[in-house]
């Protein structure tokens, strides 16, 4: 899947997802993050373009289930208020029910990102209790612009398949007095998407009647989206940046959706950890967990500051509340001021702070292709 980490857009948006959920910089007596992003497994049946993660494309890096039990304990050990399971797809990591279980009865919310490929009645029906939510992410409208972005014939048709699933179960509980299962569709816009965004709140979400979230958040320069390619062609330009973050776009678009339906759209330019931001110890509180319990230091930004299987969770938040203010990290993300720019210094801050294995993997992504004219947005 490879949201952003996405940060998953939790009652606004880490999208994460993902969304967004205001995911702050410390202030004064805060003892660790509120968010985290679990990308729990680097495997994945798609090859998303703008991939933060490049799932599908590495090692899964995905540890045995007793270990993963471990890392949720030591997650939990930070009290977040929420974990999302992202990755990769998450519905390919065995047991992932018991994982979000265990997090659940920490009292900890789990928002679970899926591409859809994966879902069955019987992995909903495990998941149903313990998941706060669970999020389908869907980049076109139409199978056309769905399937190129999403890298694979039929991942369209797989979503709303999950999607109808999701609808019909949570119905069917709501009938026999049970909770109705929370769900979501979470869109990353890109340049030749923007134009669908209308489509997706009058054609997309009137079809689930059980939906409650429909989430669209800037694609942000991270893994295969900082690409120089892919910043050319696909990251927004500022002036749909700016309708991102400003109201009316958000309001045209809550007029056309269904009233039962939350929209969120977010710019995402919390994400960057601007220096300006962090100094005023602003809407940033979160960490990203890589598979096997690495931590990054910056969610969007190769580099970790340890394991959560060998160090201290608060440790772990220390350093990487350390690393925001790190020189190189000021000098580079300072005179940031256009989506290209973000793009660039996270090429450099990927670059400096990522390991040896880290900078292989970036010598080797692959050009990017725009799409053809025909199927670009505005």
């Amino acid at each position: 899947m490879g949201k952003r980490p996405t940060v998953p857009q939790e009652g606004g948006a880490l999208a994460m997802d993902g969304p967004a959920d205001a995911t702050t910089a410390p202030k004064p007596g805060s003892t660790g993050p509120k968010d985290v992003i679990w990308d729990i497994t680097y495997a994945c049946p798609l090859r998303c373009t703008h991939c933060y993660s490049e799932s599908g494309r590495r090692p899964a890096r995905q540890p045995e289930h007793q270990e993963l039990l471990r890392i949720a304990d030591a997650i939990i050990a930070l009290r977040p208020g929420v974990v999302s399971l992202a990755g990769g797809e998450p519905l390919l990591v065995p047991g992932i029910a018991e994982i979000a279980a265990r997090l659940t009865g920490a009292g900890i919310h789990v928002v679970l990102y899926t591409g859809g490929w994966r879902l069955t009645p019987g992995m909903l029906d495990d998941l149903a209790d313990v998941c706060h939510r669970v999020v389908v992410s869907l980049d076109g409208a139409t199978a056309e612009v769905h399937d190129r972005i999403r890298g694979r014939a039929g991942s369209f048709e797989r979503a709303l398949d999950a999607l109808c699933l999701l609808d019909r179960t949570s119905r069917a509980r709501r009938e026999r007095g049970l909770p109705p299962v929370q769900f979501g569709v979470d869109c990353v816009v890109v340049r030749s998407n923007f134009d669908q965004l209308e489509e997706f709140c009058t054609r997309i979400a009137p079809r689930f009647p059980e939906l409650r979230i429909l989430s669209f958040g800037a694609v942000i320069p991270a893994g295969l989206a900082s690409r120089a390619g892919f910043a050319e062609h696909e990251l927004l330009s500022d002036a749909q940046m700016a309708q991102l973050s400003g109201g009316p776009l958000h309001q045209r678009l809550t007029a056309l959706a269904p009233s039962s339906v939350l929209v969120l759209v977010t710019d995402n330019l919390h994400l960057q950890m601007h220096p300006d931001q962090t100094a005023r110890a602003l809407d940033f509180q979160a960490i990203q967990v890589e598979p096997d319990g690495a931590v990054r230091a910056m969610p969007i930004y190769e580099g970790t500051v340890g394991n959560l299987l060998d160090d201290p969770a608060d440790l772990l938040w220390q350093r990487a509340v350390a690393r925001w203010s790190d020189p190189f990290v000021v000098r580079t993300l300072t005179p940031v001021r256009t989506v290209r720019d973000w793009a660039e210094a996270a090429r450099r801050i990927d670059y400096r702070f990522g390991s040896d294995a880290d900078r292989a993997r970036i010598d080797r992504r692959p050009v990017f292709t725009p799409p053809a004219p025909g199927n670009r947005g505005q």
